[in-house]
């Protein structure tokens, strides 16, 4: 019998992570967007606040497609939007505006994600929202919000951000109106963990409405005591972010590089 796979020990989940660690998650969680079918072209972002002065953070070179993203090649930009290293690539100014704001305004939000997926942006041209569909759509109930569009986040609207950090609160994630989702985690770990399943919430709704079948929700009583079950702890995610590690490690260990 052949000896069980050695499984190489990751960080506890209070660990405090440097910026070539960071780098790394980051990468990791760019690869399995791509893996996952979350992505649109070169557009989109996520970023991860680095620790110490200033608001500064990584996120992806614009131009690359997700699957091409290196640790390396992640950009560290200022609280201007300004490249604070040499690089050949420009940054996504609308992926400033949005992940400047929420990283300016709360400091448990070490990272943000933004998707325009088909099922994100469905449920977000819905007057309705999120429903209560299944229990994974029911951990954001009262958690996720939603930001009105205003156009395209540029910096002829700078006022915006002040309404994206107000609609955001201290949830975990926004349906952005007419655009698509956007998810906040003290780690790239959790807010990967809210992405993923904030987007199977969005496919579950979208393939339930398609069936043309009168639609069951739960009583809003049992809506309320199984939110308050999903406890938010303090390793969100964790977990299945060391398998998903472990996977891209196999299968795409260049992401570290």
């Amino acid at each position: 019998m052949n000896a069980p796979t050695s499984i190489p020990p990751r960080p506890a989940p209070d660990h405090v992570a440097t910026e070539q660690e960071l780098r790394e998650d980051l990468a990791a969680a760019y690869r399995l967007i791509a893996h996952f079918g979350m992505t649109d072209l070169v557009f989109t972002h996520l970023s991860v606040r680095v620790p110490g002065e200033g608001h500064r953070f990584l996120v992806n070179p614009y131009g690359l497609l997700f699957e091409e993203i290196t640790a390396s090649s992640l950009v560290l930009v200022d609280a201007e939007g300004e490249p604070a290293q040499e690089t050949s690539f420009p940054v996504n100014p609308a992926g400033f505006v949005i992940h400047s704001a929420v990283h300016r305004e709360r400091e448990d939000a070490g990272c943000v994600m933004h998707t325009h997926t088909q099922a994100g942006m469905t449920v977000a041209a819905q007057a309705g929202g999120l429903l209560p569909l299944n229990q994974i759509s029911i951990e954001f109930h009262g958690r996720v919000n939603i930001h009105e569009y205003e156009g395209i986040a540029a910096d002829d609207n700078l006022s915006e951000r002040e309404r994206l950090v107000r609609d955001l609160g201290d949830g975990c994630g926004l349906i952005l109106r007419n655009h698509g989702l956007l998810t906040v985690g003290r780690t790239v770990a959790e807010a990967f963990y809210y992405m993923y399943y904030l987007e199977q919430a969005c496919r579950l709704q979208v393939s339930a409405q398609a069936t043309s079948v009168a639609l069951s929700m739960p009583p809003g009583q049992v809506v309320e005591r199984t939110a308050r079950q999903f406890s938010a702890g303090t390793a969100k995610g964790w977990l299945p972010w060391q398998a998903l590690r472990r996977k891209l490690d196999r299968e795409q260990p260049d992401y570290r590089s």
